[in-house]
């Protein structure tokens, strides 16, 4: 069956509506920006219900019917459904509206909750993840204002930025409002500014406590060190154990898959991160594949006695906590259970090592031969003028598994309005205005094209 199209004087012409409303979208993003929406309980939670309020009049202001819900004691999200053509697929947006701290407000070079532009880029926490994602998904519906070619849910969550933890809840019992042919998650990035990006793999995530104990109360270092062990060293060395020679992740049985073969040098690598001159790289394998596909393993937290309140005594009991990346097809409960092993069985000196699960996230790798996914690369190459490319993401995104699993047969597209420079949970994060602009233009797009797919179950080829 030939691929569904548009015209390219349809496609000039939603351009021009997208272009005409970033204005107005604009003003709307600045002012979702300004709401201190951290869904971290230690801050003002009335800001993140004062976020879910201003997105679901945004959301009313475009015809559609509005909910705000809160399940199992979880920060209010909004859901927002219209219907489409009779017959037209159903197509679920998905952005969350609260965000990460602020930070250290000295790090900022202006104030994170008053967006900013400075060179083409709006400056704020939030302003790129995820509220512009928001925005996104508002201005496709105001490119279509009236004349909806498909059906539309919008599902914008309040706590990913801590978790996601009632989102099992709310997909059980909101399944049937957020069923969809397509569900488009726009929560990552594209390539660089002017190449779009489709991202295709996800790695999964496990967060492990390890505490190590030698002792079961201080003493002093002069009169007991030297045959006996202190807990923090002990914990170094068994810290130490995590990684080879040449910096891979020691722990036996992890699944290693490789990247796809694009152009990612270690001068781009350098850049992006802020690595220092003679830092070397770590790992074997493709830089991609290190970054993307295979396993990394982070000491990410230390409780020990700080620099400055060190006592010359040997430390009782020192625990660590760790962060390591999987690849998408690894089972992250497998993946704790090696990790557990490799550290029970390389104890230092009979050290007591207790080792405890903080978190887990499974990884997410797409079925990309569908048409949603061939409308979406259509859309994208006209919004950029430029093909997009498929990726990987390192970081690990839960919501997006829980997704699959809960609607299988759903067609799932990972996009996103960040560039390698947004710096999102950083301080100066900021938005591409061009780049958001071409965000918008291909979502609008987007949403016309999967309007021409053939009538049928999930709208199949």
């Amino acid at each position: 069956m030939p691929e569904p199209t548009l015209t390219p004087a349809e496609t000039a012409a939603i351009r021009e509506r997208v272009v005409g409303l970033m204005p107005a979208v604009l003003d709307d993003l600045r002012a979702l920006t300004r709401i201190p929406s951290v869904s971290l309980g230690s801050f003002d939670q009335a800001r993140v219900e004062e976020s879910a309020e201003v997105t679901a009049r945004l959301l009313r202001a475009e015809g559609l019917e509005v909910e705000i819900v809160r399940e199992d004691g979880g920060r209010p999200a909004v859901i927002g459904r219209s219907e489409g053509p009779a017959g037209a697929p159903r197509v679920l947006l998905y952005a969350h509206h609260d965000v990460q701290p602020p930070g250290d407000a000295a790090e900022w070079d202006s104030h994170p909750f008053e967006p900013t532009e400075r060179d083409g880029r709006l400056y704020g926490r939030g302003a790129a993840d995820d509220k512009a994602g928001i925005m996104a998904h508002v201005a496709a519906l105001r490119a279509h204002a009236g004349d909806l070619p498909v059906g539309v849910t919008v599902f914008v969550e309040g706590e990913e930025e801590v978790g996601s933890d009632s989102l099992a809840t709310v997909l059980e019992r909101h399944g049937d409002r957020l069923d969809a042919d397509v569900i488009v998650l726009a929560d990552a990035m594209n390539w660089e500014v002017g190449t779009p990006a489709l991202t295709t793999t996800l790695r999964g995530l496990v967060r492990a406590d390890i505490t190590v104990s030698t002792l079961d109360h201080g003493v002093h270092s002069g009169m007991f060190g030297g045959p006996l062990p202190d807990a923090l060293t002990a914990l170094c060395r068994l810290l130490a154990t995590l990684h080879d020679a040449a910096g891979d992740v020691a722990v036996a049985g992890l699944d290693h898959a490789e990247a796809a073969d694009l152009d990612y040098d270690e001068a781009r690598l350098r850049a992006e991160s802020g690595a220092l001159e003679g830092t070397a790289l770590i790992g074997s394998g493709s830089i991609l594949s290190r970054l993307w596909t295979r396993p990394a393993l982070s000491v990410i937290g230390l409780d020990a006695p700080a620099v400055e309140a060190a006592s010359n005594t040997l430390v009782p009991s020192a625990r660590a906590r760790v962060s390591m990346r999987l690849a998408p097809t690894q089972d992250p409960g497998r993946a704790f259970e090696a990790l557990r092993e490799h550290l029970l069985s390389r104890a230092p000196w009979g050290a007591s090592v207790e080792v405890t699960l903080s978190d887990e996230g499974p990884g997410f790798a797409a079925a990309t031969d569908g048409a949603a996914h061939d409308e979406a690369r259509a859309a994208f190459a006209d919004a950029w003028g430029a093909a997009p490319v498929e990726i990987g993401c390192g970081g690990s995104i839960p919501f997006v598994a829980a997704f699959a699993e809960r609607f299988p047969e759903a067609a799932i597209l990972v996009t996103g309005v960040e560039d390698p420079d947004t710096r999102a949970h950083g301080a100066n994060e900021s938005l591409h205005l061009g780049e958001f602009e071409r965000v918008c233009v291909a979502e609008a797009l987007l949403l016309a094209r999967l309007g021409r797919l053939p009538t049928g179950p999930r709208g199949s080829d």
